[in-house]
């Protein structure tokens, strides 16, 4: 499985209505053969950054199922004007992971 992450750093004063429209492109991103789930965080320290997670099932899930689609095309349209800067996105690959059983 691979992870992309974004850090996404909305225009000031934008911050809600992002939220908003991040809520509607969810249905584009989440259609895509490999897509496995996502999720938006948001910063403590600084009201207008975020952080998105996305598990795929491979690389080319993404750089070429999804932002070669139609839906991609949707996502865009619906959230691209709201960053500044335009964010990087890196992919990773789980290397050690451990997680508290908390059951």
């Amino acid at each position: 499985m691979i992870l992309e992450v974004a850090i996404l750093i909305v225009k000031l004063g934008h911050e809600k209505q992002f939220e908003t429209d991040f809520k509607i492109a969810g249905q584009y991103i989440s259609s895509i053969e490999g897509y496995m789930g996502h999720s938006l965080r948001k910063c403590l320290e600084q009201d207008n950054k975020y952080i998105l997670l996305v598990d795929w099932l491979e690389l080319e899930n993404h750089t070429v199922g999804f932002r070669q689609s139609e839906g991609y095309k949707k996502w865009k349209s619906l959230l691209h004007h709201y960053y500044d800067p335009f964010p990087q996105v890196d992919h990773y690959v789980t290397l050690i992971e451990n997680k508290k059983n908390l059951s």
